[in-house]
């Protein structure tokens, strides 16, 4: 098999740069080691921040977004029992959108799929081969058992944090920065109404408690909880009942109903660089992971992949290798900005086992001169909304 460009993975970032690279007319095939349905059913993330709104629609892949997508103009944060609004459209002129990561994954494979996209779901012992070449070679076995050999001009490695093409760069050739947060996020997907038209972010001196939504009828809630919490102690009385507790203000009714789906995750930050190997380019969570608190997995994914795209055309259409060569510099400097944006915000609303009164304290001051000064719900605000892309 040949192409120009072969992409591991079939996430928002697989699909983006595939399509984006068939508008260029670069030919690419994608890999993915799950089958179609359970790619286009995983819930992640979101929360999509303006400048990928803006390119999903400058892509033609839109449509479905506009439709279903529930914009929103500002966040709450919830602390000293009452909301404190960040309004991103006075602020900013800009907003965010929610819109499920699913659903951007649906739109891109329908897409990838009516344009003659080479989609492989279902694949298996994927490894990459000679990267330090002009024609790096990528070997699996498809889905009907038959080994395969994908002869390529470039790889693009995104497949996730726990994705092969990561490990694949030799010992050494990349720098690892990370961080563990002393906690983690209990996540449920219920089929209950939102409380609220938007996004609630809580200060409780039990723990942080998120409250969101994917759909006018879904709603995502999430609760911090120990890191080793083992969701079999979780009842769902249980939580609702920590959820009522935690989100507790005046006038405010959390609407409860059958929860679908719930889990635990780690709170951690990644980082790689040079998120490069000879023709192998790593992107999205295959790169660096963010806490969810900031709301900047997925867009940090697609902000990668928007630059790939520009960069493997130059390199592919005419040999110019320049922004192939700087790709990696460009995207970390995006990506550190988030991983501040990130931290800051998890710092500054979840409770740490080590803090003492004084360092609580110290958080709640911080939340009352960010939720009472101008200059400081701004920058929280043009952070949270996606600062504009730059080339």
């Amino acid at each position: 098999m040949r192409t120009q460009v072969g992409i591991i993975g079939a996430g928002p970032a697989g699909l983006l740069l595939s399509h984006l690279l068939h508008l260029e007319g670069i030919d690419s095939v994608v890999l993915e080691l799950r089958d179609r349905d359970y790619v286009q059913r995983r819930v992640r993330a979101g929360v999509l921040e303006q400048p990928t709104v803006e390119l999903l629609r400058a892509a033609g892949v839109g449509t479905r977004m506009d439709a279903q997508g529930l914009p929103h103009d500002g966040i709450s944060l919830r602390f000293d029992g009452a909301d404190h609004r960040i309004d991103f459209a006075a602020l900013t002129g800009r907003r965010i959108t929610v819109y499920g990561q699913q659903e951007v994954v649906k739109d891109l494979i329908a897409r990838r799929l009516a344009d003659g996209g080479d989609l492989r779901f279902g694949v298996s012992g994927v490894a990459v081969h000679d990267v330090g070449s002009t024609r790096p070679l990528i070997s699996f076995t498809d889905a009907d058992g038959s080994a395969r050999a994908l002869d390529c001009d470039a790889i693009a490695g995104c497949d996730g944090f726990h994705g092969i093409t990561r490990d694949s760069v030799p010992a050494g050739a990349l720098t690892v920065h990370q961080h563990t947060y002393p906690f983690a996020w209990l996540g449920v997907l219920a089929e209950a109404p939102p409380s609220h038209h938007e996004l609630i972010y809580t200060y409780h001196p039990r723990g942080f408690a998120l409250h969101s939504m994917r759909s006018p009828s879904v709603t995502r809630l999430y609760l911090q909880v120990p890191p080793d919490e083992r969701i079999e102690d979780w009842s769902d009385r249980r939580i609702w009942d920590e959820l009522h507790t935690r989100l507790a203000a005046d006038g405010f009714t959390l609407a409860e109903g059958p929860i679908l789906e719930k889990g635990v995750t780690g709170m951690r930050s990644f980082v790689v660089a040079p998120m490069r190997h000879g023709r192998l380019f790593l992107a999205g969570d295959a790169a660096h992971i963010v806490p969810p608190t900031g709301a900047k997995g997925m867009n940090l994914a697609i902000a990668d992949v928007r630059r790939l795209s520009l960069a493997l055309t130059a390199l592919l259409r005419s040999g110019d290798e320049r922004l192939a060569d700087g790709y990696a510099d460009a995207c970390l400097g995006r990506v550190w900005r988030a991983q501040h944006f990130s931290w800051w915000m998890t710092s500054m609303l979840h409770t740490f086992p080590e803090h003492d009164p004084f360092q609580r304290e110290l958080q709640l001051a911080q939340l009352r001169y960010t939720a009472t000064s101008e200059p400081a719900a701004t920058s929280l605000a043009e952070n949270y909304v996606g600062l504009p892309y730059s080339d």
